[in-house]
């Protein structure tokens, strides 16, 4: 194992659902250790069952710090949690036991991370509802991991090929998202997306944002927010030399910047951004009755610790019958890799 690789620390996810065996899938992939050095933090008993569940063939070394890991392709190294108890673990079933076992993985990694144990993380799917029950009130990932590294300004980023789409809400509902678009919050969004254009080695990214309303609020017959604080904020990026342009209508800005004209998109909430990346890269087989692809990578940016994600939730309708593609998962570790050795650069210079 080359020791120049970056340590990469993978949370299983919910254990009810498909997070084990994809992160079991996709490390018995080689060409992931040709990329970086893969610890997971979780469960070993649940990793086992999932190897099983996935048909790969590969040994659990169950680990207590990171420099017991061996970093050899056919052996998954589990930061052990000891907090699974599979012979009552119902896949596809929300339970308190799962949601705890899902969100200690994720602290897990958040604190080698912290730590410098790990050189960057990639989390699996959780499910909120378990996690609520076993008593970790969040909304997602994201806000655990803000909370636990002390991050203020953060935006989650989807990406899929050229496609990539940073949010100025995300969890929360439609009408608090609406109350969100603030000049303060879509100007600190447009400045998080410029800087990781800017370390993905664009010098001039080219910045998209989109209107909150139709049409982009139709100079305010549509509503007042683009007027008010969509339009002041990319003055005042503007002024800072950022290359951004909008409040673009909704329904046409995506379609420009899956054809080039931006490097990256702010969308107001959620789904706005959501939508397109799915449309993009998740293709429903209806033939097969199945997924023939589900692509795309979720990105954390404004944290001081590098996170990547599946573009996905648990699948509880597939959890254990080992037909859940990795693909996403794959990408995300991939992407980790990426920034871990970008980083590393940024630092010797």
């Amino acid at each position: 194992m080359n020791q120049e690789l970056p340590i990469i620390g993978i949370s299983m996810g919910d254990p009810a659902g498909i997070g084990p065996e994809i992160t079991a899938k996709a490390l018995a992939e080689k060409s992931v250790y040709e990329i970086c050095r893969p610890i997971v933090t979780g469960d070993a008993a649940a990793m086992e069952q999932a190897a099983l569940i996935a048909g790969v063939k590969l040994k659990v070394n169950s680990i207590e710090t990171a420099a017991d890991a061996n970093f050899e392709y056919g052996t998954i190294d589990v930061f052990d949690l000891k907090d699974v108890d599979t012979k009552s673990l119902i896949h596809g079933k929300v339970s308190a036991m799962a949601g705890n076992a899902a969100f200690e993985a994720v602290k897990k990694v958040i604190e080698l991370a912290m730590a410098e144990e790990v050189d960057a993380t990639v989390t699996g799917p959780i499910n909120k509802e378990a996690m609520n029950d076993a008593g970790f009130h969040y909304t997602g990932h994201t806000e655990i991991y803000a909370e636990f590294t002390k991050t203020k300004d953060y935006t989650m980023m989807l990406v899929d090929k050229n496609l990539r789409v940073v949010h100025v809400s995300t969890h929360v509902s439609l009408r608090q998202a609406c109350d969100n678009v603030k000049k303060e919050r879509v100007l600190a969004v447009i400045k998080l997306a410029y800087d990781t254009m800017r370390n993905f080695g664009i010098a001039d990214p080219r910045i998209g944002v989109a209107g909150l309303n139709p049409h982009a609020g139709e100079g305010g017959l549509f509503g007042w927010e683009e007027e008010k604080e969509i339009i002041p904020a990319i003055g005042e990026a503007h002024s800072m030399g950022i290359n951004v342009e909008g409040p673009v209508p909704p329904d046409t800005l995506f379609s420009k910047a899956k054809g080039g004209q931006y490097d990256i998109v702010v969308a107001m909430y959620h789904d706005q951004g959501h939508i397109p990346l799915k449309v993009v890269g998740f293709n429903w087989n209806e033939q097969e009755k199945k997924w023939s692809s589900v692509s795309g990578v979720n990105i954390t940016l404004g944290l001081p610790i590098i996170r990547t994600s599946v573009d996905h939730g648990t699948a509880f309708g597939k959890a254990g019958k080992g037909t859940a593609t990795h693909e996403s998962l794959l990408h995300a570790i991939e992407y980790a890799a990426r920034f871990a050795v970008q980083r590393k650069l940024d630092r010797k210079q």
